[in-house]
């Protein structure tokens, strides 16, 4: 039987519509560019993670995927437009220990359920938490850090990123086991809160390294510890808080991609895919190894997995150093 043009087209528009949905949503996806959303103002360790991924999955992905800085909430502002969002993979957010492990259980009311309005799609980093002192707090290191606040309870005050974030975390966490009394100022992101510490207008603070690095480099800010259980090779002679009596004292920073609830898991595992990629990348390698920053890229159920481990960790902490919403 010879088929003529027509009802060749025909026959092969049929078998298209016949075909399943995943194979149009994995050839499709990116079909626009992807705006990948930081909940916190620009000049702090998150966007420094999310621009060095998004400039790699830019040159793969053939589409701009672009981050925008949406900071305000505690991260609630770009949570809760993010949620909201047409669930086709192309808008994504940088999700972090504050938003996802510490805000269900700090704050009250929050417009949607990190667990059920998002899809974890992969961890992209760990990044060493430091705390520092300006060079101008009558403290060499650690302990004596320690022994002057003590000695000048809620005279020094400390700046982070803003509530919830995970310079506010550490810092807290570092209160509770130390019994230190220091003022939290938080600021709309760790660039702004680097410029009144750099100015001595705060005395503390504790982020991740990619922000700190260049500033301890050159004397402004003093590094007088670190937050990982190991001491990290960029900052060789700084020790761990455990090593200062605290045993088990772990704080870092960790940052990963999800997506609203409903995105296809085809464009889910696309996105975890493609990430991974972007994360063995020498641009995104080096620049990594530069901070001391551990690259992620594990499956979509890997990171649920990870934050479900976190929230338990730090819901207890909450609970106990009473942190709130300033």
């Amino acid at each position: 039987m010879t088929l003529n043009r027509r009802q060749l087209l025909a026959l092969s528009g049929a078998a298209a519509l016949a075909a399943p949905p995943s194979v149009f949503a994995q050839s499709a996806w990116p079909t626009k560019p992807v705006r990948f959303v930081v909940p916190f103002a620009p000049g702090g360790t998150s966007e420094i993670v999310a621009r060095s991924v998004a400039a790699e999955l830019t040159k793969q992905l053939g589409q701009s995927v672009y981050v925008e800085n949406k900071p305000g909430g505690a991260g609630v502002t770009a949570m809760s437009e993010v949620a909201k969002a047409a669930p086709d993979g192309h808008t994504m957010i940088l999700g972090h220990v504050g938003t996802l492990a510490v805000n269900p259980y700090m704050l009250k009311n929050q417009p949607y359920d990190v667990n059920r309005d998002f899809i974890p799609v992969t961890l992209l980093a760990k990044v060493p938490n430091v705390f520092v002192i300006h060079p101008d707090v009558p403290a060499k290191n650690f302990r004596e850090f320690v022994d002057y606040v003590k000695k000048h309870p809620g005279e020094l005050n400390y700046g982070s990123a803003g509530n919830a974030s995970a310079g506010h975390l550490a810092m807290e966490y570092l209160k509770l086991v130390t019994g230190m009394y220091i003022t939290h100022i938080p600021y709309r992101g760790t660039g702004p809160q680097l410029t009144d510490l750099l100015a001595g207008r705060t005395q503390a603070s504790s982020a991740g390294l990619p922000a700190l690095g260049a500033h301890i480099r050159a004397g402004k800010l003093r590094a007088i510890a670190v937050g990982t259980q190991q001491r990290i090779s960029l900052l060789p002679d700084v020790p761990t808080v455990a090593e200062m009596g605290f045993k088990d004292f772990e704080t870092s920073q960790w940052y990963g991609i999800l997506v609203p609830a409903g995105t296809p898991p085809e464009v889910v595992k696309k996105i975890q895919e493609e990430s991974y990629k972007a994360l063995k990348s020498s641009a995104v390698t080096e620049r990594f190894a530069t901070d001391n920053a551990v690259g992620g890229g594990g499956s979509s159920a890997d990171f649920a997995a990870f934050i479900k481990r976190e929230q338990k960790i730090w819901s207890d902490i909450v609970k106990r150093a009473g942190i709130k919403a300033d």
